[in-house]
């Protein structure tokens, strides 16, 4: 039992070693750097110069405390945007790539299900998204220990707790690609100019008339700055987006069902 899921994880298990190593690197740093900055530079007047719509997309609070510059310089790039488009790639090839390249049909000659197949590719995407969040929190503390800084260990584990929810809601965006296009690199484009194109919506809408069409993004309901600054944790925005993977993931396996394997 498990044995897709097993297997397709383990395949992950490199690729989100190396992942975890650069985004520890860029990690330490951002870390070295911030007692220098913040040493020469007023980060917080540099800010208040930027376009209140850039200062509203990468959700800019302050860069002069340790939290507030990790928001805006690791979290909001690294996870919202950089992590999020990782995920949402590698998941647009889980069924796209073995049906361009005709592995899907010897598959589906098993005793198996789609609905198993589909589901169980689903949960290898766990192994990425998991790894890289239980070895960055210790990462950062070290960093931010090594400089003479300090940063709630709540709010350290929180904002990669709810991160969780936010990279499977990408995930899923990419599972409905893949099973969408029968090539895996139009599926990963797609899925990738969705969840970045969601994001561009989200940011440009806020504060307009406009500002209800950020709600079909997930980065509306995923706010590092708002966890490691103000120390709010959105559970609400956590719970709306595994309830849009759900959904995002049943109407994959039910387009997969109903899919003809060319």
């Amino acid at each position: 039992m498990f044995e897709f899921a097993w297997y397709h994880g383990r395949r992950r298990i490199k690729g989100a070693g190396a992942l975890t190593v650069g985004l520890g690197l860029m990690t330490a740093l951002y870390v070295y750097m911030f007692p220098t900055i913040t040493s020469e530079v007023n980060l917080d007047e540099y800010v208040e110069a930027w376009p209140p719509a850039l200062r509203e997309a990468f959700g800019v609070e302050s860069l002069s405390t340790i939290e507030g510059f990790l928001a805006t310089e690791l979290y909001a790039f690294g996870w919202v945007i950089l992590l999020g488009l990782y995920v949402a790639y590698s998941a647009a090839s889980l069924v796209a790539d073995d049906v361009e390249h005709g592995r899907m049909d010897m598959t589906l000659s098993l005793p198996v299900t789609r609905s198993r197949v589909l589901l169980e590719k689903f949960a290898s995407m766990l192994v990425p998204v998991f790894l890289v969040n239980l070895a960055m929190p210790v990462i950062v503390y070290v960093g931010v220990f090594a400089i003479d800084e300090s940063i709630s260990v709540a709010d350290l584990v929180m904002v990669h707790a709810l991160s969780i929810p936010y990279l499977l809601a990408a995930a899923a965006v990419g599972l409905l690609a893949s099973v969408a296009f029968d090539r895996a690199s139009i599926a990963q484009r797609a899925a990738m100019g969705v969840v970045f194109g969601l994001f561009l919506v989200d940011s440009v809408t806020s504060g307009t008339d406009f500002a209800w069409l950020g709600a079909l993004s997930p980065t509306r309901y995923y706010d590092p700055a708002a966890i490691l600054v103000r120390s709010s944790w959105d559970l609400q925005g956590a719970g709306i987006l595994l309830g849009a993977t759900v959904v995002l993931v049943l109407a994959s396996r039910e387009l997969f069902r109903r899919k003809d394997i060319q």
